[in-house]
């Protein structure tokens, strides 16, 4: 069966146990049921991380391969299979699922049943578009991706939670019409030129295979390629979202109920980057270094774009969420730095920001419970009231924000090192969002949690509970063991960010290492 399969399909199984054998009037099996499914699914993608070999490379790149035929006449088969990119985005997605469903439990009390459901699917559909190797196979789950969201912010969300939909389900679709001419446009190119649904193309050895297209990309000439990228552009740029494609975003995280924030910061902002990664770049180099620039601006512009309007937020949740506009513009200049140091800084900063940002939107989601206001204006002085639920907050603030020794500095330094290798004034105008994120981070936290406690109604308010506690501290956890041991993490994805350096930009990959002047003397002196 594959063990992908398994990590794919559990929470759809999880969906269907709940849909057909448990009562709509019994929550709490619910509750349970969903939470046992997204354990072992949890504990199945460790097996993954543990059966993973990151020294693997050239064919073996590609690990844990499931492939059958699925309809042959179009070419398209059922193509599973990772690599470390890949595998640390399951990873991801299956802990974030697991502490979105049991952040649930207090929060949603009504129409529990098809709730659970939809965040199940939810999973599968995530966790089936970072398996997919196969173009045919990687739009179905790009789009089934796209439903249970819809209803999740549709229903579950806040006052105007319509607009938030809807808006999101249009700008998606947008995109997503937008890279599926560019996946036919692809099928149908052969050596005479393009015959843009031509039946000719039917039949001759096309298929979908993503891997094909890695290795022929860089024949489909440069003006085409032009037009190809533009359409993955937009269907990714719109997903991440890059500036000025973000406008979303912030009424989606606003409306969706905690568990659809969670699952929209830690996840599904990351299929845009992962599309470029796996997608745009290794499959049309030549638009890749032709395009290179203007997507630079727009994501030095949305690093420091989206720091200065989050500094203006009176919602704490609006606040967060304009910080994942600056943040996913770090993501996206590491990437187009187009050196191994960008590219691995950018993988790793996708891993943080879900962890960081997913967790500072369940703290805000927890004190919303409780208050039933996200207003700036009407905290000060908590760390007097709820002193764990100040101290987790605060790590989650300064993971964010990039501090030694947790998750944020790795991958921000890392990023700036690729970037600074290629232009110091990328790295320059980055280090301004830096220093911004840090400003409207301390100036949230400063106005919440110090001061006087002068607000009645933040006296009574009680501190976390043994379920927050537990999901806060594994969350932290994460964030330690990232910032102060991130070895494991780099050693995964080596072979796959040579690979795709490799299909982007082969010159820069056969320049000689940098000879430092150590080196250089100790050269001379062994001769």
């Amino acid at each position: 069966m594959g063990i992908l399969n398994i990590v794919t399909y559990t929470p759809l199984l999880g969906a269907a146990v709940i849909l057909f054998f448990i009562r709509s009037d019994n929550p709490k099996m619910i509750r349970y049921a969903a939470t046992i499914f997204a354990t072992v699914d949890f504990i199945v993608s460790l097996f993954l991380w543990w059966g993973f070999d990151p020294n693997a490379s050239g064919s073996r790149l590609f690990q844990f391969r499931f492939v059958r035929d699925w309809i042959p006449s179009l070419g398209v088969k059922y193509d599973f299979g990772i690599d470390g990119i890949a595998l640390l985005l399951i990873v991801l997605t299956t802990f974030m699922g697991l502490i979105a469903i049991v952040s649930s439990f207090s929060a949603i009390n009504f129409r529990e049943k098809e709730y659970y459901v939809l965040l199940l699917l939810l999973q599968t559909g995530m966790i089936g578009t970072f398996c997919a190797l196969d173009f045919f196979l990687f739009y179905v789950f790009w789009e089934v991706m796209l439903v249970p969201m819809y209803f999740i912010i549709g229903i579950w969300g806040g006052p105007r939670k319509l607009y938030a939909a809807i808006k999101f389900f249009l700008f998606t679709l947008a995109g997503s019409v937008l890279m599926l001419l560019s996946i036919l446009a692809l099928y149908f190119f052969n050596d005479d030129g393009i015959p843009f649904l031509h039946i000719r193309g039917l039949g001759n050895g096309y298929t979908f295979s993503v891997l094909q297209y890695h290795n022929i990309g860089h024949l489909i000439p440069p003006s085409l390629q032009f037009w190809i990228f533009l359409g993955f552009f937009f269907g990714f740029a719109i997903k991440v979202p890059m500036f000025p494609f973000h406008t979303w975003l912030p009424d989606a995280h606003t409306e969706a109920p905690t568990a659809g924030s969670i699952i929209l910061a830690a996840v599904l902002l990351k299929m845009g980057t992962y599309g470029f990664v796996r997608f745009a770049l290794p499959i049309l180099p030549d638009a890749t270094r032709q395009l290179i620039l203007p997507i630079v601006v727009l994501s030095i512009i949305g690093i420091i774009y989206g720091a200065l309007v989050t500094l203006v937020q009176k919602d704490m949740k609006r606040l967060i969420a304009y910080s994942s506009v600056s943040h996913l513009g770090f993501v996206m200049l590491g990437m187009f730095a187009l050196n191994p140091m960008g590219l691995k800084g950018s993988v790793i900063q996708m891993i943080n920001h879900g962890i960081s940002t997913g967790a500072l939107f369940l703290l805000v989601g927890i004190i919303y419970e409780r208050r039933h206001s996200r207003d700036i204006a009407d905290y000060g002085g908590l760390a007097k009231q709820m002193p764990m639920y100040a101290t987790l907050f605060l790590i989650a603030a300064l993971s964010s924000m990039g501090l030694p020794a947790l998750n944020g500095f790795i991958g921000e330094f890392t990023i700036l090192l690729g970037v600074a290798n290629r232009n110091i004034w990328w790295a320059v105008f980055a280090a301004i969002g830096i220093v911004l994120g840090a400003a409207y981070l301390l100036w949230l936290y400063q106005r919440v949690f110090w001061g006087p406690l002068d607000n009645p109604a933040n006296r009574t308010v009680r501190d976390l509970n043994r379920r927050e506690l537990a999901m806060l501290v594994a969350l932290s956890a994460v964030m330690v063991w990232i910032g102060i041991y991130p070895k494991p993490i780099f050693e995964v994805i080596e072979k796959p960010v040579e690979y795709v350096m490799g299909k982007v930009d082969p010159a820069y990959m056969n320049r000689p290492p940098i000879q430092y002047p150590a080196a250089v003397a100790e050269a001379e002196a062994s001769k």
